[in-house]
């Protein structure tokens, strides 16, 4: 038998305030990782446990959550035996319920920074014909391999927020601060050879706040469960900012 303890909150109910939960489970009729635990939790024993999930695999990114002291996807860390184990929501974020944060305010900063592939108007061509219905086109843009390699270590990010909310910088000036997460994918636009609006970028990046508010604490590479180093991201981003060849 394992004990799982669990962060329990329901702001629905009046008066209600946060609580430890703990339940017992039988490991020899549970999966291996702390997500199958939840899911037994959730269908066995107290249908009230709230929490986010969806494909098991560590791609997703739903299931972030803070397990033992660390920030981690509860589909891809075992389950430890002996003491309980302490499961709490991803911290310095607003809970909806239980082992649900708030991930709006992440998600806009991450719409802030433009995470796709923009490109000049002299690079779009207009058809109107049938085959587009008057949408527009873009010419290829094509990238060598080297420049292509340069992408690996940002583009696999699953914005689980695992980094960001372990950051302490974050959890003070999350209102201007852009994270650790967010920051990995501005510079993977910023990297990325094929976009033509770099200038524009760095222009908009460079604030007091929005990059300069990371220490170097590199809380973020030690926990991204995808075993990424957004603070090497960060670090090339502000030698970039400094006019700095940020691959040397």
């Amino acid at each position: 038998m394992q004990d799982f303890s669990i962060y329990r909150y329901d702001p629905e109910v009046p008066g209600s305030k946060p609580e430890q939960q703990t339940y017992s489970i039988d490991l020899n009729d549970c999966g291996p990782m702390v997500l199958d635990a939840l899911i037994k939790i959730k269908n066995e024993i107290d249908q009230t446990l709230t929490f986010r999930r969806s494909c098991r695999e560590g791609i997703c990114g739903s299931c972030a959550m803070n397990i033992d002291g660390s920030n981690g996807l509860a589909c891809l860390t075992r389950i430890s035996t002996g003491g309980a184990m302490k499961i709490y929501p991803l911290p310095h974020m607003y809970v909806i319920k239980d082992l649900v944060p708030d991930m709006n305010q992440f998600y806009a900063q991450y719409k802030s920074v433009k995470p796709w592939l923009q490109l000049k108007e002299a690079t779009v061509i207009e058809y109107n014909d049938s085959r587009t219905d008057g949408l527009q086109v873009y010419n290829e843009v094509y990238q060598s391999k080297e420049d292509r390699n340069k992408l690996d270590g940002m583009y696999e990010c699953i914005l689980c927020a695992c980094c960001s909310t372990s950051c302490p910088s974050y959890w003070w000036n999350s209102e201007k601060y852009l994270g650790p997460a967010v920051l990995m994918q501005a510079f993977r636009w910023v990297a990325d050879t094929r976009d033509e609006l770099t200038a524009e970028r760095l222009e908009e990046l460079d604030d007091p706040f929005k990059v300069y508010r990371c220490h170097t604490i590199m809380n973020c590479s030690k926990t991204c469960p995808k075993g990424l180093n957004p603070g090497l991201a960060i670090a090339r981003l502000k030698k970039q900012l400094h006019g700095g060849d940020p691959w040397e």
